[in-house]
């Protein structure tokens, strides 16, 4: 019980809705995929993915250090289509 509370009060303290992560559907573009298709696009050092919803959509978003800049993509977790890309700046700004 008391690891419990203490996973409760941890998840709080960082923000995170215990709903609504449990509510995600599961993608059928696995994470792998995903990535692939972003670096494709965008080629670079990943530094930092989630598995997020997003204009009404769940979506595989990476983050990609480029040189000089970070670029942004989405995509799409049910079809695997790019529904962002997205220059940050120098630094991601997320």
């Amino acid at each position: 019980m008391r690891k419990q509370a203490s996973l409760i009060a941890l998840v709080a303290a960082l923000g995170i809705g215990t709903a609504a992560y449990a509510s995600a559907p599961a993608p059928k573009v696995s994470k792998a995929r995903a990535e692939a298709i972003a670096l494709k696009l965008a080629p670079g050092k990943i530094i930092s993915s989630e598995y997020e919803n997003e204009g009404g959509g769940w979506r595989w978003s990476f983050d990609i250090q480029q040189r000089g800049h970070v670029q942004e993509i989405g995509i799409d977790g049910r079809t695997g289509k790019v529904v962002e890309n997205k220059s940050e700046g120098k630094v991601d700004h997320d």
